[in-house]
């Protein structure tokens, strides 16, 4: 059966959407200016990579970011990694988040937080700025300075907002966790990058509890030496401050600072805004460090053009502030949308709360996990029955391969009228290399395309593109958002080894993917967790598709085991509730996976387990399994995992199976 088969239509884009979307405008304008023409949005994509330079220099012109200094050039040095973009130029990161704070929407509200513990908060463009620039000079007092570190311990809602655009108007770097994260965790971040600056929240709520954290924060104070002084955000009220010497309330600090304008200090294209980190679920997490413009140039492409938010859009990203995703949602400020922030459970008081509060809210970009929507799909939820979502025009899907079957529910009763954008990238690049578009059709299953300025094909195993099925992602030409270093790495030498040993000279991401027939892509899962029995391929998301549609499964997790030169496909699941393990649920997933993917796919061993292990953004940890299961001796790192406890439950099953010893 071809991809067009598998693939039918589920969503068509209206002649007002090609038209009168921003990348409809961005098309026209392209060809207005002597571009061009562009029979279709693939005609533009490669016309993007075509010519590199004029393109990215036209997402800047287009989407109106400001610069104190204009670049002498669009692309200095091209090799990658080392790629110079926009040398010369001299910007600020948060000046241009908040352009739309002194014009015609200066009134407008920029954000919105929702949390389990507080009343909800609105702020306009006019008041975020206002507690920026409070917020900067404060820090000022107290000696910071361009290239410090300023690290959040916080939850998604204002005050990460206020301490991220007020740390990168003066040129410090800003760095998030969650504070769901234990000390051991956060300190195998933050003790990495020595921060001069900490603010803290005094505990979160989520599933309807509280979780007061001052105690192990004040823990945490001990582990950072370096720190100069701790804003202490009372995210719990009534709850007694995080104490120490150097600790200041936030109201304290922000009345400290009151009536101060933003510097918004202009510096290099490369200096660093933001610090991530890699999951580190296998020792402690690589020191991620982005750039202003690259940032700046690629989020206005992914959220004006891709994305189609504008100014009087609503914005709702469902993340935590130790995911990449809390980075892009910030960075919608700069569309002079609204941006709708959630802080707790997705699932409190239950799955129909956040789609709630899309009907409450108007928002028009919905953005959450492939894993919610099948959550919901599951739980048999219909909000596009009991809701009015009629502003609703994209809902974003990551985190994880998007199920054919809840393309199925979306259309059904999610959001039928809406763009299911499934996007995929990472925090390696802050960014996407695949994803949506207003101009294209949604096929179900299938992610879109790929993002324009993206150079990006499936290699072979010899370097080279496959003419067809799936292969290792690459990217063959520099994107802007692929990081300026990583920390701590003077020579460079871990952060070549993390993208550019497996083909010298080119990105090579770590996905396994297919580009289909019309151009749209579909990830098989991570390359380093590809399974190989019998010396073929497979990808852990093929066998996925097929058991978490099956109603009496409610998650599972597949690895390889390594045996006589071979490998068995071992596959963990989870029951719902009131189910187990039978044989004849065994039997079920075999001929499900038979049938669905093919004979190689079906698994040599079934084992019932409590629970699977999950990063703390919400990614199943697949490698960590299989080291477990083939014996590593390695240790590794419990504190980046949101629940440790699921390794220990699948040790003791893998032993009681005769798999462990």
């Amino acid at each position: 059966m071809g991809n067009t088969e598998q693939s039918p239509v589920v969503w068509t884009p209206s002649e007002q959407s090609l038209l009168n979307s921003q990348m409809g405008r961005f098309k026209a304008w392209l060809e207005s200016e002597g571009h061009g023409p562009f029979a279709d949005y693939h005609a533009l994509h490669q016309w993007s990579i075509d010519e590199l330079e004029a393109f990215w220099q036209a997402v800047w012109d287009y989407c109106g970011l400001v610069s104190d200094v204009p670049a002498q050039k669009v692309l200095g040095r091209r090799a990658m990694p080392g790629a110079e973009w926009f040398p010369g130029m001299k910007l600020n990161f948060a000046a241009n988040l908040l352009r739309h704070a002194d014009g015609d929407k200066a009134d407008d509200e920029a954000v919105v937080a929702y949390c389990e513990t507080r009343p909800v908060l609105r702020r306009t463009y006019r008041e975020l700025k206002a507690d920026v620039g409070a917020l900067e000079a404060f820090l000022r007092k107290q000696g910071l300075q361009a290239g410090e570190r300023v690290a959040g311990v916080v939850t998604n809602g204002y005050e990460a907002l206020v301490g991220m655009l007020a740390a990168t108007s003066l040129g410090a770097i800003w760095s998030s966790a969650s504070p769901d994260f234990g000390v051991g965790a956060i300190l195998d971040r933050f003790g990495q990058i020595e921060p001069s600056v900490l603010i803290a929240v005094n505990g979160y709520g989520y599933g309807g509890k509280v979780f007061p954290r001052q105690e192990a924060f004040g823990e945490l104070l001990e582990g950072l030496p370096s720190l100069r002084c701790v804003i202490s955000v009372e995210q719990l009220p009534g709850e007694v401050p995080i104490q120490g010497e150097r600790v200041v309330t936030w109201a304290d600090a922000l009345a400290d600072g009151a009536g101060a304008e933003p510097t918004f200090t202009a510096l290099p294209p490369d200096h660093p805004v933001y610090i991530l980190y890699s999951s580190g679920t296998t020792g402690k997490p690589k020191c991620i460090v982005h750039g202003a413009v690259g940032l700046l140039v690629n989020h206005a492409k992914e959220l004006m053009l891709q994305g189609d938010v504008g100014p009087n859009d609503r914005f709702l990203y469902f993340t935590t502030c130790g995911w990449m995703m809390w980075n892009w949602q910030a960075s919608a400020l700069l569309t002079g949308a609204a941006v709708v922030t959630v802080d707790g459970s997705p699932g409190y008081p239950d799955l129909n709360a956040l789609w709630q509060i899309v009907a409450d809210e108007k928002v028009t970009h919905f953005g959450t996990s492939a894993r919610f929507i099948a959550g919901c799909r599951k739980a048999e939820l219909a909000p596009a029955n009991t809701l009015d979502l009629s502003p609703l025009r994209v809902v974003f899907s990551t985190g994880s391969p998007l199920l054919p079957e809840d393309y199925d529910w979306v259309y059904s009763d999610g959001a039928p009228g809406a763009l299911l954008g499934s996007i995929a990238g990472g925090t390696d690049i802050c960014g996407c290399f695949v994803g949506s578009t207003p101009l294209l059709p949604v096929r179900r299953g299938e992610i879109q395309c790929r993002f324009l300025g993206v150079d990006a094909v499936a290699y072979g195993d010899d370097g080279q593109p496959v003419s067809e099925g799936r292969g290792e992602l690459v990217c063959r030409q520099p994107l802007p958002s692929m990081p300026v270093r990583f920390w701590n790495d003077p020579e460079g030498e871990r952060y070549r080894d993390a993208y550019f040993t497996t083909f010298p000279g080119v990105w090579a991401h770590g996905d396994f993917i297919e580009f289909t027939e019309h151009g749209g892509a579909i990830i098989y899962g991570r390359s380093d967790a590809t399974l190989n029995p019998g010396g073929v391929r497979i990808g852990t998301a093929e066998i996925y598709r097929q058991v978490e549609t099956i109603d009496e499964v409610i998650d599972s997790l597949v690895v390889g085991r390594q045996i006589d030169g071979d490998v068995e496909v071992v596959l963990l699941v989870v029951p719902a509730d009131g189910q187990s393990l039978t044989d004849d649920l065994q039997t079920t997933l075999k001929s499900r996976i038979r049938s669905g993917a093919s004979p190689r796919h079906v698994p040599k061993h079934i084992i019932e387990v409590a629970d699977i292990p999950y990063t703390r953004s919400g990614k199943k940890v697949e490698l960590a399994v299989a080291r477990l299961i083939n014996g590593s001796k390695k240790a590794d790192n419990r504190d980046a995992l949101a629940n440790p406890e699921a390794l220990d439950g699948i040790h003791d099953r893998l032993i009681h199976e005769g798999l462990l010893e």
